[in-house]
C-alpha cells in the first residue's frame, strides 16, 4: 500500500533537505539526456481563472518515477485559499507500483521553483547586488526572496504589487530580515535593483527594455503557459545572456516562447540551464552583462523534491 504523507509532514522534512543542491543535480541530468521528461500536460481555466499543470517522468536508472498535479487559481486568496494546490504521486520504476502519495497541497511545486530561482542566481546573478527586487506579492514572491537569503549579500528590496494591501502584508511578512521598500511602478523596481525576479500570472508585459540597467540579472518565474507574459520581449533582445530551464518546454511556453515568436531572438540564442551549469564560459562574465533564466517549471525539480522527500520520511520510520 502507498505511503500517504501529510502536508505537515512534509513541511517538517523539506527544512531537512538542500533542495537548491537537488535542484542542480536535476537540471544537470535533464541537460545531460539522463531524464525522461514527456511533454507538460495543462488545462486553462476561464471562468474561475486559474491552470492545472500535469508533469511527470523519471531519471533513468533510478528507482522510482513521479507523476505530479499542481493547480494555481489565482482567485483563492479572497476565499482564504492558498493560490497553489496539488500533489504529487511516487511509483516504483521496477514494479509500477504506486509507493507514495505527497499530499503537499501545492508547497513542493512552490518551494523547488523558489529553489530553483535561487539556483539561477547563484550562477547568473551579478557579484555584487544592489537591490533585489521582486515582482509580485503571492506565496512564489515571498519564497523566492526567502531562498535568496543565503544565496546574495544583499538587505535592500523593492517589491511592487498590483494591490496595496498584498504590498503591505509583503512587507510585514519579509520585513525582519530585509528593509523593504514599496515601488509605485515595475520601472522603479528595475531602477534601483540589478536582480529581479518576476512571480505573477500576468499576461501583458510588466517589465520594459527601456528600464532595465547593464548588469542586471532577471529571473522570470510566472510566465509557465503560452498565454502569460511578464517581460516585453525586446529585453530578451538586449540580454547578453538568455537561459531556459527547458529548451523543448521554451518552444511553447514562457518569456522565451513569446520572444521567439515575435522573432526578436532566435533559438540559437538559448542556452539550457543544465549546460550553462556545467560551463563556466557559458555563465556571466562581468557585472555589466544582462541575464535572464526563464523558469516554465521542469518535471526533473518535481522528481527530485518528491523523492526526496519520500526517501527522508521512509529512513526516518
Amino acid at each position: 500500500m502507498a505511503t500517504i504523507i501529510s502536508k505537515k509532514e512534509i513541511e517538517s522534512i523539506v527544512q531537512n533537505l538542500d533542495v537548491i543542491a537537488a535542484m542542480e543535480k536535476g537540471f544537470i541530468d535533464y541537460s545531460n539526456g539522463k531524464t525522461v521528461v514527456p511533454p507538460v500536460g495543462e488545462l486553462v481555466f476561464e471562468k474561475e481563472k486559474g491552470d492545472a499543470h500535469i508533469k511527470y517522468g523519471y531519471i533513468k536508472d533510478d528507482d522510482f518515477f513521479v507523476i505530479k498535479i499542481a493547480t494555481g487559481f489565482y482567485d483563492n486568496p479572497k476565499i482564504g485559499l492558498s493560490s497553489s494546490q496539488g500533489m504529487m504521486l511516487v511509483f516504483s520504476q521496477k514494479t509500477g507500483q504506486s509507493v507514495a502519495v505527497l499530499l503537499d497541497e501545492g508547497i513542493l511545486t512552490d518551494i523547488r521553483t523558489a529553489a530553483a530561482g535561487a539556483l539561477a542566481a547563484k550562477y547568473f546573478a551579478p557579484k555584487k547586488v544592489k537591490g533585489i527586487g521582486i515582482i509580485g506579492t503571492g506565496i512564489q514572491a515571498k519564497l523566492q526572496l526567502e531562498y535568496l537569503k543565503n544565496i546574495v549579500d544583499c538587505n535592500s528590496v523593492w517589491v511592487w504589487g498590483r494591490n496595496k494591501e498584498n504590498v503591505e502584508n509583503f512587507k510585514n511578512a519579509m520585513g525582519h530580515d530585509f528593509k523593504i521598500n514599496i515601488a509605485t511602478a515595475p520601472s522603479e523596481v528595475a531602477q534601483n535593483c540589478n536582480l529581479i525576479v518576476t512571480t505573477t500570472p500576468a499576461e501583458e508585459a510588466l517589465l520594459f527594455s527601456k528600464d532595465i540597467q547593464p548588469g542586471t540579472h532577471i529571473t522570470a518565474v510566472g510566465s509557465d503557459t503560452h498565454k502569460k507574459q511578464e517581460l516585453e520581449s525586446t529585453i530578451l533582445q538586449k540580454a547578453d545572456l538568455v537561459i531556459a530551464d527547458s529548451i523543448p518546454q521554451s518552444k511553447s511556453r514562457g518569456e522565451i516562447f513569446r520572444a521567439t515568436q515575435e522573432e526578436v531572438i532566435s533559438e540559437n540564442k538559448i542556452i539550457e540551464l543544465g549546460t550553462a551549469i556545467q560551463n563556466p564560459d557559458l555563465q556571466r562574465k562581468n557585472d555589466e552583462q544582462i541575464s535572464i533564466v526563464d523558469l516554465t517549471g521542469v518535471a526533473v525539480q518535481d522528481i527530485m523534491i518528491a523523492v526526496a522527500v519520500y526517501l527522508n520520511h521512509k529512513n526516518s520510520l
